[in-house]
């Protein structure tokens, strides 16, 4: 199987984000907090850095493209609890620059965390 981040495996719609944050619930594990919905489609992922936190672009970039690896690393747990229509947004919420290695270990108990909560309801 092919670990991809493909461009229809991307959350890009502005009225799908809009609805995520309004009705969507969420689960953490510290720095990473994991938002999510039950829509229609397939998985759709996004990842988020807030700009208040980091103001310089190069730290914000950084982070995002760690969220994305380890994402992408980690998304078999997801693929084998067949989670497939949900919208994703991970959300880096410390003010501490990550290494690769926090990130990794942080994202897989959050999708952990979250694929309980799945089976749970």
């Amino acid at each position: 199987m092919k670990l991809t981040y493909n461009k229809h495996e991307k959350l890009k719609s502005q009225k799908t984000i809009e609805k995520l944050f309004l009705d969507g619930e969420s689960v953490s594990a510290y720095p990473l907090r994991l938002v999510y919905l039950k829509h229609g489609e397939s998985r759709k992922v996004a990842v988020s850095v807030s700009k208040r936190n980091f103001k310089r672009a190069v730290d914000r970039i950084r982070i995002k493209r760690l969220l994305r690896e380890a994402y992408r690393l980690n998304k078999t747990m997801l693929i084998n609890k067949e989670v497939n229509d949900y919208a994703l947004m991970i959300l880096y919420i410390s003010k501490d620059m990550p290494d690769f290695e926090l990130v990794n270990t942080k994202m897989k108990k959050a999708l952990e965390k979250f694929t309980d909560t799945i089976s749970k309801s």
